[in-house]
């Protein structure tokens, strides 16, 4: 991380994936006060007096959901069981502390500008559950995740590598109780292995053209990554993103995406000129244009020409 330690060691990709809501409100199913329901996984796997910790502090950041605090704070100890050094006093190698792996420059500058609420006496600690998460909520509010703007952006600034982001995506979707988000959070085998396969594309060039390393190309364009992400779970795609958007089961205007789906810019009448892979959270891996990588970032921002997505993992389900 760049301002908060790292305490992760041999992290590897896991598959992302939330159900969001459609293009009207990207990211309205982390709006409000209550946020989602825990699923039985939280349930089981957070200790109950640190679930209430990120319910109780994710209500002081409109448009964050708890349980992307949660996942932070799984994905980087835990939530607090680790025994490596500086988690529970001293520093790790990177001289980050606590639950929530914080460098006391940062934790000291972000307590500065939010007074941690109702906090006891004494100066607020890192390795304190209640004035790491609390902390750690002010944090990624600061970053971008306040109102949904960028939540990207925001866990990208607690540690910037883009696998970290697909991480704690991943983890905050696993809890999430799927039933208080309106639909499934759970991608089809299909679009699971479309979603690995597209991870492990990312930092490669965007390549005009460009079909991947197996077919002898540094990188891929748009349509030719997501055609060689469905053609890993056997599903055979059109080579561009206009016959691609043309090709498969359109998801209705105003219904939830889910995971795998894919995502067009563009006019129908015009042409379609760009697709990503929707990965869930207001997410998409794509390859965005030339002189730039493959790599995660939100399916809608303001001025967008987004036209629709398709749905290729149900058309495999109905043949």
């Amino acid at each position: 991380m760049a301002k908060i330690g790292i305490s992760i060691l041999g992290a590897v990709l896991l598959v992302v994936a939330l159900a969001a809501a459609g293009a009207s409100s990207v990211l309205s199913v982390f709006s409000g006060s209550a946020g989602s329901q825990p699923s039985r996984t939280a349930l089981t796997d957070i200790p109950p007096d640190y679930l209430t910790l990120y319910q109780q502090a994710a209500t002081t950041c409109p448009g964050l959901d708890w349980s992307v605090p949660a996942a932070i704070g799984k994905v980087e100890t835990d939530h607090g069981r680790s025994t490596l050094p500086g988690v529970h006093s001293a520093a790790n190698a990177k001289g980050a502390k606590g639950p929530m792996q914080f460098l006391q420059p940062t934790f000291d500058a972000v307590t500065a500008k939010h007074p941690i609420p109702q906090q006891e006496a004494g100066a607020p600690s890192p390795y304190d559950p209640r004035d790491a998460i609390y902390t750690a909520v002010a944090y990624l509010c600061d970053s971008g995740a306040r109102g949904g703007r960028n939540l990207h952006q925001a866990i990208l600034t607690y540690n910037p590598a883009e696998w970290y982001v697909a991480k704690v995506l991943a983890q905050a979707q696993d809890y999430q109780n799927p039933s208080s988000l309106g639909g499934t959070t759970e991608p089809s085998p299909a679009a699971r292995k479309a979603i690995d396969y597209a991870e492990g594309q990312l930092g490669l060039p965007y390549e005009w053209g460009g079909n991947g390393p197996t077919d002898g190309d540094a990188g891929f364009d748009c349509s030719g990554l997501t055609k060689a992400a469905y053609a890993a779970a056997g599903i055979n795609l059109p080579r561009t993103a206009e016959e691609q958007f043309h090709a498969d089961p359109r998801v209705p205007q105003g219904k939830p995406l889910a995971p795998g789906d894919l995502v067009f810019y563009g006019t129908p009448d015009e042409g379609i000129h760009h697709v990503g892979l929707y990965i869930g959270q207001g997410q998409m891996i794509n390859a965005p244009n030339f002189g730039q990588k493959i790599k995660i970032a939100p399916y809608r921002h303001q001025g967008d020409d987004y036209a629709g997505a398709t749905r290729p993992a149900q058309a495999a389900v109905r043949a």
